[in-house]
C-alpha cells in the first residue's frame, strides 16, 4: 500500500513555496515582516495623527491642569507684585530658580503656552473630523436586523397571535414613542418582518458640544487676557482713586491693551469698618467682615455711593473691583527747624501678621537739612513684651503706637532708577534713630511728637486712617467664558448619563404557522440597563399591542 506521508524532500520544498492561502505578513508565514519607512511626510502624518487623538487631548488636559498649580502656590506679578516682592525676600535661594522658571508668570510663561497651544489645536483636529462624523451618522438609516438576535444581550422572545404586519407597525410606533429612530427591513423575497431602531446619538452630540466648548474656553480667555487688563491701587480713607494708567500702583495690561479701554471713572473710599470676632475666646480678634463705603463717579454722570466687600466686588466702567487686603495709614506730619511743614501724608503699612503688625516706610528727600528715611513698625494694639520690645495682640485700634527707626544718607532718589516704595535700602545709610543710634527709636501716639535727632526738626503723628487694596479687573471675555464653561458641563453631564444602544424586534414564524417575537439590543460602551430595557419593550410590546 503506497503510503500518503510526504517524504522529507516534498515536506522541505512545501515549507519553502508560498502558501496562497495565507497573505504577505500573516503570523505564521515564513517570510520576515518587513515594516514600511516613513518619509518625511508620513513622519508628520503620523505625529499629527498622535497630536489630534483623544488620549492626547485629555492628556494635555489633565497637564495644563497640572501646569496651573504653581500659578495657585506662587504669588503672581499679574494679581500680587508686592507679594511677588515679599516672596523673593523670605526665599532668596528659591526665589531666583522660580523666576528662571517664569513660575511668578506662570500663565504668560513659555512652557504654559506651550502646552495651551497644543492643546488648543489636539481639540480642533480632534473635533473636525468627529463632527463630520457624527453628522453622517445622523443622516444614515439604522443598521439591518442582524440574522441571529440570540447573540445579543437581553435577547429574549413571546409569542404573538398578531399578524407580522400589525407586530412590526406596533413595534415601530412603540419605539418611536420611547425616543427612537426606526427602519423596518424585510428578509430576502419577503414582507417586513423586522424594525431596526437606535437612539443615544445626544450621547456623542453631547461629547462634541464639551470638547467645542473647551475650544471656546481656551479662545475666549486668549482673548480676555489679550485685550483686559489687572491693576492694583492702595486707597486711604479720605482719598479717591482714578482709572487711568497713572493712578496705578502696578498695572498689567494684556498684549492687545490700549489707553482707550479705560473707561475714565473715580472711586473715593469714605470709610473702612472691619469687624472682629469678640465673644469667642480661642478666635479673639478674627476678621468677620470687611465693608469698604466708596462713592463712585463716572464721566458725565452724578457721584453714586456704594459698597464693596470680600465676596462682592463693584461693577462699574466695564470693571469688577475686588477688595484685596486692608491695613492702617498713619499720617506723620514733619516740619523742619523753623515750624515749616516738610511733609504731611498718610502712609500706607504692610500689614505683617493677623494683628496689623505692620512695616512703613517713609522717605523724606527734601525739604530738611539731609535726606531722611524712617523705618517705622506699627502697633495697632501695643502691648509691651519681657524684653522692652512692643507687640500687637489685637488688630483694631485700642493702643496704637508708631515706633520709628531713622536714617540719614543719600536715599537713592535722583539717580533716576526706580526704588520700591515700600522697602528702604540701609546699607548705604546712617542710623540717627534706632538700636544702633546714640537715640532709641520714636514712639510715637495719635498727637505725639518729638524732636528729630540731630535738630532736624520735628515730627508728629497725626491720625491714623485705614487703607484698602483694590484689584481692578477688566476682561471683555468673561460672559463668553461663562458661556463656554455652562457648555462644557452641559455637554459633559450629556455624554456621561445618556446611553447610546441599538434595540431590534424581529418577527420569527415557527413550524406550526406560531409567530414568535425576537427582541435583543446591543450598546456601544457600557449600559448596565440594556436588557432591563429590552425586556421592558418586550413586556409593553406584546401585552399592548398597536395597531
Amino acid at each position: 500500500m503506497a503510503s500518503s506521508r510526504p517524504s522529507k524532500d516534498t515536506a522541505s520544498n512545501d515549507a519553502e513555496a508560498p502558501d496562497s492561502t495565507r497573505p504577505q505578513g500573516h503570523f505564521d508565514a515564513p517570510e520576515t515582516i518587513v515594516q514600511p519607512k516613513l518619509d518625511f511626510v508620513g513622519y508628520l502624518r503620523f505625529f499629527w495623527r498622535q497630536l489630534t487623538s483623544m488620549r492626547t487631548a485629555l492628556l494635555l488636559l489633565l497637564l495644563l491642569a497640572l501646569a496651573a498649580i504653581p500659578g495657585s502656590l506662587v504669588p503672581q506679578v499679574s494679581s500680587d507684585p508686592n507679594g511677588v516682592v515679599q516672596y523673593k525676600a523670605n526665599n532668596p535661594t528659591l526665589a531666583p530658580v522660580l523666576e528662571s522658571l517664569g513660575v511668578f508668570s506662570t500663565y504668560s510663561s513659555v512652557w504654559f503656552s506651550a502646552i495651551y497651544l497644543l492643546l488648543f489645536v489636539s481639540l480642533i483636529g480632534c473635533v473636525i473630523p468627529r463632527t463630520k462624523h457624527h453628522w453622517d451618522a445622523l443622516r444614515a438609516r439604522p443598521p439591518k436586523t442582524p440574522a441571529r438576535l440570540s447573540r445579543l444581550e437581553g435577547f429574549t422572545t413571546r409569542e404573538t397571535t398578531m399578524d407580522a404586519a400589525t407586530a412590526i407597525a406596533s413595534a415601530r410606533t412603540l419605539l418611536r414613542r420611547l425616543g427612537y429612530r426606526t427602519e423596518v427591513y424585510a428578509s430576502a423575497s419577503s414582507a417586513p418582518d423586522s424594525v431596526s431602531a437606535e437612539r443615544g446619538y445626544l450621547r456623542e452630540t453631547g461629547n462634541l458640544v464639551f470638547h467645542t466648548a473647551l475650544i471656546g474656553v481656551l479662545i475666549t480667555v486668549g482673548v480676555g487676557g489679550g485685550f483686559g487688563y489687572t491693576g492694583q491701587r492702595v486707597v486711604v480713607e479720605g482719598y479717591a482713586f482714578n482709572n487711568s494708567l497713572a493712578s496705578y500702583d502696578s498695572f498689567n495690561p494684556g498684549r492687545f491693551f490700549s489707553d482707550g479701554a479705560l473707561e475714565p471713572y473715580s472711586i473715593a473710599l469714605d470709610s473702612f469698618t472691619p469687624v472682629y470676632e469678640q465673644k469667642n475666646l480661642n478666635a479673639l480678634g478674627q476678621p468677620i467682615d470687611y465693608t469698604a463705603a466708596v462713592t463712585t463717579t463716572l464721566r458725565g454722570q452724578k457721584p453714586h455711593k456704594d459698597v464693596i466687600k470680600v465676596n462682592s466686588p463693584l461693577e462699574i466702567g466695564g470693571t469688577q473691583v475686588y477688595l484685596l487686603g486692608n491695613g492702617y495709614a498713619p499720617v506723620v506730619t514733619v516740619k523742619d527747624p523753623n515750624g515749616t511743614v516738610v511733609f504731611s501724608q498718610p502712609t500706607a503699612c504692610l500689614p505683617q501678621n493677623a494683628n496689623l503688625t505692620s512695616i512703613c516706610v517713609i522717605k523724606l528727600p527734601d525739604g530738611l537739612d539731609k535726606q531722611l528715611g524712617m523705618l517705622g513698625f506699627f502697633y495697632p494694639t501695643s502691648v509691651a513684651q519681657t524684653d522692652g520690645t512692643l507687640a500687637s495682640n489685637y488688630p483694631d485700634l485700642l493702643n496704637p503706637i508708631l515706633s520709628l527707626n531713622m536714617y540719614t544718607g543719600d536715599l537713592g532718589l535722583d539717580n533716576g532708577v526706580g526704588t520700591n516704595a515700600y522697602s528702604l535700602n540701609t546699607d548705604s545709610l546712617t542710623e540717627v534713630a534706632g538700636l544702633k543710634a546714640d537715640t532709641p527709636a520714636i514712639r510715637l501716639g495719635v498727637g505725639d511728637s518729638a524732636q528729630l535727632p540731630g535738630g532736624l526738626g520735628t515730627i508728629e503723628l497725626t491720625a491714623i486712617p485705614r487703607f484698602v487694596s483694590l484689584d481692578v479687573h477688566h476682561d471683555p471675555a468673561q460672559v463668553w467664558v461663562l458661556v463656554f464653561a455652562i457648555l462644557v458641563v452641559a455637554g459633559l453631564v450629556t455624554s456621561l448619563f445618556i446611553p447610546r444602544r441599538r434595540v431590534w424586534v424581529k418577527v420569527v414564524t415557527g413550524k406550526a404557522g406560531v409567530l414568535t417575537l425576537e427582541y435583543a439590543g446591543l450598546a456601544r460602551g457600557d449600559d448596565p440597563a440594556l436588557a432591563a430595557a429590552v425586556e421592558e419593550i418586550a413586556e409593553r410590546h406584546s401585552q399592548q399591542p398597536l395597531a
